[in-house]
């Protein structure tokens, strides 16, 4: 049997999702993040699923989103997209402390995941926090500048007519470097990763992940690398992805 509670952690919301049995138990444990708009509930499929393999999953409430979503005065459109994902990085290890100090956590079996942003702020966390042994990416992004760039020319800028100046826009995203894992794959440090992404995902490019697996695939800090695609996948993750993230985290952690 399958238990979820809510739980507030320093003003948090946190799903967590683990077996009923072993509640009070040190469990491993897997941060799993949901996507831009969204709600951490979005992401229950994947947190059941990691329970099912004997995980606590831990579902939080990204800053701005679900419970914390602004007052009516505010709107989704002006919420800083970036500023989202390092207030993710900064909520992280307050956490596991959290779950640590109750005894809940199996220290030496965390990982971290999660779906488009979650993605994105997985990747971002792979380059903060040694203490990840494991990590999975759906449809999300190692390069924080690259795809930065590539939304000023997508979907997400129809109507804008903004022109695009190089200087503005370095100093924008510099300090995104610091967290662009693709600028530090060393970072990876021979920890499984995950990354699954659609071939047709207008949202967050393919060719992005694609290019970073490539580029670091024979690099003896990437041997635990596994990429998987959907060819003709759009931004969706399918429910066998979950279910092989599962698996992924059972055979890893």
């Amino acid at each position: 049997m399958i238990s979820v509670k809510n739980v507030s952690i320093q003003g948090l919301p946190v799903l967590e999702i683990f077996p009923a049995e072993q509640e009070n138990q040190a469990l491993p444990t897997v941060i799993f993040y949901h996507g831009w708009t969204s709600q951490k509930e979005s992401a229950m499929v994947n947190g059941y699923e990691l329970a099912k393999n004997g995980f606590r999953a831990l579902l939080p409430e990204a800053d701005l989103h679900g419970e914390r979503k602004p007052s009516s005065s505010a709107t989704q459109e002006n919420m800083d997209f970036w500023r989202v994902v390092v207030h993710n990085l900064q909520e992280m290890e307050s956490m596991i402390d959290y779950y640590q100090q109750k005894g809940l956590i199996d220290e030496d079996r965390i990982g971290v995941a999660g779906l488009s942003m979650g993605g994105i702020t997985t990747c971002a966390a792979l380059t903060q926090f040694p203490w990840i042994k494991a990590a999975a990416v759906l449809m999300g992004s190692p390069s924080p500048v690259l795809f930065s760039k590539w939304l000023l020319q997508s979907k997400w800028a129809e109507g804008m007519d903004v022109p695009f100046d190089q200087e503005a826009f370095d100093e924008m995203t510099a300090p995104l470097k610091k967290i662009a894992l693709n600028l530090q794959p060393e970072k990876i440090a021979e920890r499984p990763i995950y990354f699954w992404h659609g071939t047709n995902d207008d949202l967050v490019p393919y060719k992005l992940t694609a290019d970073f697996y490539e580029k670091v695939k024979d690099e003896p800090y990437a041997k635990n690398l596994q990429f998987q695609t959907t060819k003709g996948g759009i931004h969706k993750v399918p429910y066998t992805v979950s279910v092989e993230m599962a698996s992924f985290f059972e055979k890893v952690l």
